[in-house]
C-alpha cells in the first residue's frame, strides 16, 4: 500500500511539473513591426510579372533542350522594366546564367544579398486550364509558369529596388541581387556569384533566398498564420538498387526473382525509417510556434523530454508528412524497371529512391544505413547524385531580426518562425561564406497554391504578388 501512494504521488507531482511547465510556456516577445504602409504603383509591378512570365525561360539538364533566345529575350526586357535599377547598380552577367547587380550602399560594412531564379520547369500544356505562358489575369488571379516559382520573387526585389530608388533611398549598406538561370537544373550560375564574393572577400550580413512562406494550418494546435524563414535545408540524394539474375522465361520462375528482392528491400526500408533527429532550425520551430499552440499541444512541447517519443510513434511513424519531414531522413521510392516484356525475368532490376536528408545525416552514413537495412548483399546499392544538408544559420544576429521584422510588418498577425526547410535552393551555396542565409519566399500561399508549384496551373493572387515587393522595400529599407 505504501508503494502505490509513492506511485501516486509520484504521479501528481509529475503532472504537477508538467502543467507548471505548459502554463509557463508562452509566446515570446516577437519582431518589430512597423506600422508605416507602403504604397507604390501596383498595376506597375503586375505588368512587370507578366512581362517576365512570357518569357518561357524553361531549363532542362540537357541544355540542347532549352530556348537561349528566351533567356536572353527576359534579360533584354529587364533594363525597360527597371530602368531605375539599371542606372543605379552595378550590373555584371556571370557565366552559366548568373546575374549580380551591386547597388551600392552610403557607407561601408557587410552587404545584404536577396536571392531569386528566373528559370522555370517544364510545362505540360494539356493539363492546364489557361495558357502556361500568356499571363492571363481573371478574377484578381494571375496565371502562368513561374508566378510562384520564382518570377514573382524576382519581380519583387527589383520593383522594390525601382520604388525606392525612384523615391531618392539609398541603403546605409551596400544590397546585392544575385539571380539564377539555372537553378531548377542545378545550374553553375549562383555558384559563379558565390566564387566572386569569396575571391573578392565579401561577407554578406544577411542572404534571403526563396524558401518558407506564410501558411495556415501547418502546425499542431496554431490557428494564426505562419512566418515560417528556413534556416537551414535538408540534403537530398538519388539511391539506385539494383538486382541480377540469369533471367529466364516467366512460365517456370525461382524463387527470388530481381522484383521480388527488391521488393522486399522496400518494405524494409519503409518498415524502419531512420532515427528521428530533433535539429536545431526543428527545436526553435518547435519552441516557437509551440508557445502559440492550444493549451493540450503547449502541454506536448513544453515537455519534449518526455513526449518527443510519443509525437514520433503517434504523428510522425504512422502518418508521415511534414513533421516526420522535419524530424527525420525520409526515403521516397519513385521508380522502378523490371524486364522489357511481360513473359520474362528481368536479367537485370531497378528501383530509385529520393532521400531528403536530415541536417543530423549525410550521404555516406545514410547509404550506410539503407545497407544495414536491406541486409542483402547481392543487392547493389548506389548513390547516383546528391548533397549533403546545407549549414545551420544563425537566429541571434541583425540579419534574421531584419528578415524577421519584415515579415511581422508585412503580415501583420502572423507567428514568425524558424524552420528546416524541406526542399533545396540555390541559397546552400553561400553557407561556404555565411552562416546567416535565410529561405523565405514572400507569399502567403493556401495549401492548394503550394501545389501548383511545378504542377499544372500555377498562379498567384495578385495582392500576394504585391505583397512580395511590399515585402522586400521593407527588408531594404532595414539595410
Amino acid at each position: 500500500m505504501i508503494a502505490l501512494y509513492i506511485a501516486l504521488g509520484l504521479l501528481a507531482l509529475l503532472i504537477a511539473v508538467l502543467v507548471i511547465r505548459a502554463a509557463a510556456f508562452k509566446p515570446k516577445t516577437g519582431p518589430a513591426v512597423c506600422s508605416e504602409e507602403e504604397v507604390f504603383d501596383k498595376d506597375v509591378t503586375i505588368s512587370r510579372l507578366q512581362s517576365l512570365i512570357r518569357c518561357k525561360t524553361v531549363s532542362y539538364r540537357d541544355p540542347a533542350l532549352e530556348d537561349d533566345g528566351e533567356f536572353r529575350k527576359l534579360l533584354d526586357l529587364l533594363p525597360t522594366l527597371y530602368p531605375e535599377v539599371f542606372k543605379v547598380c552595378e550590373y555584371t552577367e556571370f557565366p552559366d546564367r548568373g546575374l549580380l547587380f551591386r547597388w551600392k550602399g552610403k557607407g561601408d560594412g557587410d552587404p545584404a544579398v536577396l536571392m531569386a531564379h528566373y528559370d522555370v520547369v517544364p510545362v505540360n500544356e494539356e493539363g492546364w486550364d489557361k495558357p502556361a505562358f500568356d499571363a492571363i489575369i481573371e478574377d484578381g488571379v494571375l496565371w502562368g509558369r513561374g508566378s510562384l516559382d520564382t518570377k514573382v520573387t524576382f519581380n519583387g526585389v527589383l520593383s522594390a529596388a525601382e520604388h525606392l530608388i525612384e523615391k531618392g533611398f539609398t541603403p546605409e549598406k551596400d544590397i546585392y541581387f544575385a539571380f539564377s538561370g539555372g537553378e531548377e537544373v542545378n545550374g553553375k550560375g549562383a555558384v559563379n556569384i558565390v566564387n566572386y564574393f569569396k575571391e573578392q572577400g565579401i561577407t554578406p550580413e544577411m542572404v534571403v533566398d526563396e524558401g518558407g512562406a506564410v501558411v495556415e494550418k501547418v502546425f499542431p494546435g496554431v490557428k494564426a498564420p505562419c512566418g515560417l524563414i528556413g534556416i537551414a535545408e535538408k540534403g537530398m540524394m538519388d539511391v539506385c538498387y539494383t538486382a541480377k539474375s540469369k533471367g529466364g522465361h516467366a512460365s517456370a520462375p525461382k524463387p527470388g526473382s530481381p522484383i521480388v528482392r527488391l521488393s522486399k528491400a522496400c518494405l524494409k526500408v519503409e518498415a524502419h525509417p531512420f532515427k528521428r533527429h530533433i535539429t536545431a532550425p526543428v527545436a526553435q520551430m518547435f519552441d516557437t510556434l509551440g508557445r502559440h499552440s492550444s493549451f493540450v499541444f503547449r502541454l506536448v512541447f513544453s515537455n519534449m523530454w518526455l513526449f518527443s517519443g510519443l509525437i514520433d510513434s503517434l504523428l510522425c511513424k504512422k502518418s508521415g508528412g511534414e513533421i516526420n519531414a522535419l524530424m527525420r531522413t525520409t526515403v521516397a521510392f519513385t521508380q522502378a524497371k523490371g524486364s522489357d516484356a511481360t513473359n520474362v525475368i528481368p536479367p537485370k532490376a531497378t528501383m530509385v529512391s529520393n532521400m531528403r536528408l536530415n541536417p543530423a545525416d549525410t550521404m555516406d552514413s545514410a547509404l550506410e544505413y539503407l545497407k544495414k537495412t536491406v541486409k542483402d548483399d547481392n543487392l547493389e546499392i548506389e548513390i547516383i547524385h546528391g548533397m549533403n544538408p546545407s549549414r545551420i544559420s544563425r537566429t541571434d544576429c541583425v540579419g534574421y531580426d531584419r528578415v524577421a521584422s519584415a515579415v511581422a510588418s508585412t503580415w501583420r498577425g502572423s507567428v514568425v518562425s524558424p524552420y528546416l526547410m524541406m526542399q533545396c535552393s540555390d541559397s546552400r551555396h553561400w553557407g561556404v561564406i555565411s552562416d546567416k542565409v535565410y529561405r523565405f519566399s514572400a507569399m502567403d500561399l493556401t495549401a492548394e497554391e503550394r501545389a501548383t508549384i511545378h504542377g499544372n496551373n500555377e498562379r498567384i493572387r495578385l495582392d500576394c504578388a504585391n505583397r512580395a515587393v511590399e515585402f522586400y522595400i521593407r527588408l531594404m529599407k532595414l539595410c
